[in-house]
């Protein structure tokens, strides 16, 4: 094993050290420029190649090396380099060019796919260091990627400890009224450079103190091996239990397709810890191990399950980056699941013989899928806005529910600027409406207008007849009188809602309190994703808000169903089980 204490000189041992501590400098600096607004770290794109290169390549510097003057080992520093310098050079670009474009939308699956393709690598490139090829044995493969997901987690171990034993140390001499260790390990220099010392020391134990690493591998291995067998009958027998029940009951939860996905990854992952390089014979006896067959031999179906439920979501509502990312978890999920189900069916060799190839391959093919949709090649937005928008110009959208906020701040780069060329767009200019909502949409600087005074009174109503004209009136509602409206014109502008000219307002009309008086409820449905209502009731003859309403719908449901109910009028009070208690005139609320 290439880790072990006496592959590693004195040499490289500092080395790690001293790249951990210059990985911990160079976040500070990122820091410290954008408290500045130094350049680059002034502009989001400098930051994202910044912290891009910085979290990625010395990290694998420090988990790969074995000897310094090897140049194998430099040659992979710099493919990794490159590689990680095109995606982030694609993320900069996707993620600005806009004001108010939500970057989060794009950097953090750009993050969290490009640190998760990166972690696969890892045993590639290690095994080239060791054999100067790429073709690699899968036993190697599989020590490689344990080996580091231990270190990693042993070295996160090993830097909470120390800032556990630091604020220790600040908060004794605090007792005596001795600040200064507080204050200087509250320092953002010390922080970060503390926690980069940390971080290398934490890598070199782990990578220097063989035994310890494979005890708790063997530790971590022998609980997969005890609960294998027993995630394998759970999803046997509940796919037995489908045939009873049918799927209705999966499409009612909303979610079935994310739960049957883990049920999927989780038995993935124990059968690949239990068979680990395929070198050992199998841990169970035989009648286990037809437990265990009958449950992979499982997956294949929950898969499809899930592919299908997908499918019946993007065909109803279209393609949005998240359906992408969720698709192309379920395929990877699926392929491995069939791969899985194949080593099962396979009887040559020992027990599921097979495995070790479906890893490999699948590895690569993970790696190629990630860099593609972190590309031009599979953009996942490019992907969306166009589905989107074809769907809107066909009439499978209608023009209400075209969400302009989402292609605006939600979509990157590619939603503003097919915001912008909707300016030109035939059916927009046929719709004096529509146009308008664009032109309010392309000139907002924030995703929700409420955040930025400014906006909210540019386009805030002044007139009882604009307010008219933006509160429309639900199903069954008659249209609200002037009172209300009058009272929604007087109410502070930054807590009131259908106040802006471009919002998408319903009023519905309802007894909510059951004491025989109708009140109002006035709902923004600007984001189908967080409607909100403001109850008004007409107390002693005048109206006035008394409470507020929110819902938020997971990206698990179907978007617009709750604010379609409330333009259907379709709402219901739901009374409390338990009554608030009164008692010497103080009240106590259930909780």
């Amino acid at each position: 094993m290439s880790s072990n204490p006496d592959s590693l000189s004195r040499e490289t041992r500092g080395f790690i050290v001293l790249i951990a501590l210059l990985q911990g400098l160079l976040l500070w600096l990122a820091q410290t420029g954008q408290t500045h607004r130094v350049w680059p770290f002034s502009e989001l794109g400098g930051c994202i190649g910044w912290y891009t290169l910085v979290l990625g390549v010395p990290s694998v510097m420090t988990l790969t090396v074995v000897h310094l003057r090897d140049a194998r080992y430099w040659q992979n520093i710099a493919i990794v380099g490159v590689a990680l310098a095109l995606l982030a050079a694609w993320a900069m670009w996707s993620a600005t060019g806009a004001p108010g474009l939500r970057s989060s939308e794009v950097l953090g699956p750009y993050g969290a796919t490009t640190t998760l393709a990166l972690f696969i690598a890892l045993p590639w490139l290690q095994c080239r260091i060791e054999h100067g090829r790429w073709r690699a044995p899968y036993a190697e493969l599989f020590e490689h990627a344990w080996q580091n997901a231990l270190t990693l987690a042993l070295t996160l171990a090993f830097v909470g400890i120390c800032w556990a034993v630091l604020q220790l140390w600040a908060e004794l001499f605090a007792l005596v009224k001795i600040d200064f260790f507080r204050d200087l390990f509250r320092e953002p220099a010390f922080v970060y450079l503390a926690t980069g010392g940390m971080a290398g020391l934490g890598v070199l134990i782990a990578r220097t103190q063989e035994k310890p690493i494979r005890i708790a591998r063997q530790i971590v291995l022998a609980v997969f091996t005890g609960l294998l067998p027993l995630i394998a009958f759970i999803a046997a027998l509940f796919a037995i239990s489908l045939v009873f029940t049918g799927l209705d009951p999966l499409w009612k939860t909303r979610h079935a397709a994310a739960i049957l996905l883990w049920l999927v990854a989780t038995t993935i992952v124990f059968a690949n810890a239990v068979h680990q390089d395929g070198a050992n014979e199998a841990p169970y006896p035989a009648w286990l191990r037809r437990v265990i067959d009958a449950g992979l031999l499982t997956l294949p179906t929950f898969a499809a399950i899930a592919l299908y439920a997908l499918h019946l979501r993007i065909e109803q509502y279209g393609w949005t980056q998240e359906r992408w990312w969720a698709t192309l978890a379920s395929v990877v999920l699926a392929a491995y699941a069939c791969g899985y189900a194949y080593a099962v069916v396979r009887r040559t060799g020992a027990w599921l013989a097979p495995l070790g190839k479906v890893n490999i391959a699948l590895s690569l093919v993970v790696i190629a899928l990630i860099a593609a949709s972190n590309s031009p090649l599979l953009d996942p937005h490019r992907l969306a806005v166009n589905d989107q928008l074809a769907r809107w110009r066909d009439g499978r959208t209608e023009t209400s529910h075209l969400d302009l906020d989402h292609l605006r701040f939600d979509s990157g780069r590619r939603g503003y600027l097919a915001a912008l060329a909707l300016k030109d767009d035939a059916k927009v200019k046929a719709d004096a409406k529509l146009a308008e909502k664009l032109d309010k949409t392309l000139k907002r600087t924030q995703r929700y207008a409420w955040r930025d005074p400014e906006e909210k009174h540019e386009y805030a109503a002044t007139t009882v007849e604009q307010i008219a004209t933006i509160v429309r009136p639900a199903a069954n509602s008659p249209t609200p009188d002037a009172p209300l409206l009058q009272a929604v014109l007087a109410a502070d502008i930054t807590t009131t809602e259908c106040r802006q000219t471009d919002n998408d307002c319903v009023y519905i009309a309802k007894d909510v309190d059951g004491d025989g008086s109708v009140d109002a409820l006035l709902c923004n449905l600007d984001n189908p994703n967080m409607p909100a209502c403001q109850l008004w009731d007409r107390g002693s003859g005048a109206w006035h808000a008394v409470a507020r309403f929110n819902w938020y719908v997971s990206g698990s449901n179907d978007k617009a169903d709750v604010a379609t109910a409330l333009r259907n009028g379709e709402i219901t009070p739901a009374p409390k089980r338990w009554p608030d208690l009164k008692v010497a005139d103080q009240t106590s609320v259930p909780h």
